[in-house]
């Protein structure tokens, strides 16, 4: 199958334990309704083949919010604990042989636009297999999230362990790497802190 019909698939990574901000924040209230259904209003916009949400410690209230998504397939991780590299396998494992490429989204970041997401899908179908696996966002200068992945680098996935994620995989593709630029830094921020909260809740209302 060539790029121009490839099947794109999303993961979403909702998983985390919340730490920094010391309560479940994809349930937090941000504009009139949950943080995570803001992200997953966006991720649905795209034309995915699947969406896979990744869930764990806050599983069952994740899925009470879910009504709205019934075209969301979603998945607990019971290795949770044990850090994003977990949930990242969990994803790549229910997409592996069912599709081309995926999309890796965090479900803390609720501004990713639908630009960013077609415009990291151009960039893939517009580039040779072998000379491109990976398409990032940078945001005013920052590499972020969403990340396309090309099938050909799922396997690496089920070597990390950890919380660090696939750094260490973008890292060695780093040469078949495309980056594609963004000026509007909201789009690729994430919840970490009350704070980071109450500056994602401006911005909606002044937007």
């Amino acid at each position: 199958m060539g790029k121009e019909r490839a099947l794109i698939g999303a993961i979403v990574l909702a998983a985390g334990m919340s730490k920094r901000m010391g309560k479940p924040k994809l349930l937090l209230p941000l504009s009139g309704k949950a943080v995570i259904c803001h992200t997953l209003e966006n991720v649905t916009k795209c034309s995915f083949s699947s969406i896979q949400l990744i869930t764990g410690q806050y599983d069952v209230e994740i899925r009470e919010k879910l009504n709205k998504f019934p075209s969301i397939e979603i998945n607990y991780n019971p290795d949770f604990s044990q850090g994003m590299s977990t949930s990242l396998k969990h994803g790549i494992r229910q997409m592996d042989g069912e599709v081309d490429a995926v999309v890796i989204f965090l479900a803390d970041q609720p501004l990713v636009s639908n630009n960013v997401v077609q415009s990291l899908i151009e960039a893939y179908l517009s580039k040779n297999r072998n000379e491109i696996l990976i398409i990032r966002p940078s945001y005013q200068g920052d590499l972020g999230h969403p990340v396309l992945i090309d099938k050909s680098v799922f396997h690496e996935f089920y070597t990390i362990t950890g919380d660090i994620g696939g750094k260490h995989i973008l890292k060695k593709f780093k040469s078949q790497t495309k980056i594609v630029h963004f000026r509007n830094r909201y789009w690729g921020k994430d919840i970490d802190t009350p704070e980071d909260l109450i500056e994602i809740g401006k911005y909606l209302k002044e937007r």
